[in-house]
């Protein structure tokens, strides 16, 4: 059995709009995650990641 995803959240959750500032998962994305299956969760945390390094770029 393959290793599940692990969870991006960080415990520090700040909506802004429709996207923590923490995680960088959208309220969709938090919303779903426990339903996701392995190929959607890699997805989410790719697409977080990315987020999250935009973030950065913008604050510093």
């Amino acid at each position: 059995m393959a290793k599940d995803i692990e969870n991006p959240c960080v415990s520090l959750c700040q909506l802004n709009s429709e996207m923590c500032v923490s995680c960088g998962r959208t309220r969709e994305e938090i919303r779903k995650w426990r339903g996701m299956k392995r190929p959607e969760k890699m997805a989410t945390v790719q697409r977080a990641t990315a987020r999250m390094k935009t973030i950065r770029k913008k604050r510093g």
